[in-house]
């Protein structure tokens, strides 16, 4: 569904991703792992057009996407985001927040929206607080009110950019299980993430990002278990030793 050829980025001098092969099969999902600054969170907005790349090229269901003349806004009508920092508009309710995308960018009748919309939060456990203002939500359900945003567009692709980083741990499980569900559906996913054991759980292909290059790939238990590259090798036993891989 998603794949990407050579593609590189820099900003100045700096060099964030260096010649990245990525290939993302439908239906399956991919966990982006490696230390801050490795280039993963860079690697996501690449995907979906928000950062311009300097070299390579990206597909998109068979479709060049970083063709010159390919329409930017329609391939993001395809891809739905959801980043650390929930970016819900403080002054619209939860079901305003959902609706708008659908009603503004797909021409989507306001009854049809607000109805699917009022299904995917009941379907993720929001269904009470969509007339609710994102302050008046738990950072748990404010991320899964961006998740359901998301959804709401039906995207075939779905990026997650580090979406529990900025919650309390006793939250980060209730926005895991929305993953594990949507994977169970069949959800294509690419995820950055620091959640190892996550990872190693719900991942088809784990990729290990270091300075901007996939080190290493594979499957989960070949990257967490049997590791081939001495920098993969360090960061795991790092994430080992602060305890987040069990």
């Amino acid at each position: 569904m998603l794949r990407m050829e050579s593609v590189r980025k820099t900003f100045g001098e700096t060099v964030v991703l260096r010649d990245v092969d990525l290939d993302v099969p439908q239906h399956t999902v991919t966990a982006l792992i490696g230390a801050s600054g490795s280039g993963k969170s860079t690697l996501l907005r690449c995907a979906n057009l928000l950062e311009e790349i300097d070299d390579g090229a990206i597909w998109l269901d068979g479709e060049e996407i970083t063709d010159p003349r390919a329409d930017a806004d329609a391939v993001r009508r395809r891809i739905g985001v959801v980043f650390q920092a929930y970016n819900l508009f403080p002054h619209m309710t939860v079901l305003e927040n959902v609706t708008l995308a659908p009603r503004r960018v797909h021409g989507v009748p306001r009854e049809k929206a607000e109805e699917e919309a009022r299904g995917l939060l009941e379907r993720l456990g929001l269904g009470a607080k969509a007339t609710e203002y994102p302050d008046r939500l738990s950072g748990g359900q404010q991320q899964r009110a961006a998740i359901v945003r998301a959804l709401a567009v039906r995207p075939r692709l779905l990026l997650l950019d580090e979406i529990t980083a900025a919650l309390d741990p006793e939250l980060v499980g209730e926005v895991l299980d929305v993953v594990r569900d949507l994977k169970g559906e069949g959800m294509t996913m690419v995820l950055a993430t620091h959640e190892m054991s996550f990872a190693r759980e719900v991942a088809d292909q784990v990729c290990f990002l270091d300075g901007g290059v996939v080190l290493e790939r594979g499957a989960p238990e070949a990257v967490f278990e049997d590791p081939q590259e001495e920098r993969t090798r360090k960061f795991l036993r790092r994430i080992v030793e602060a305890g987040r891989l069990n």
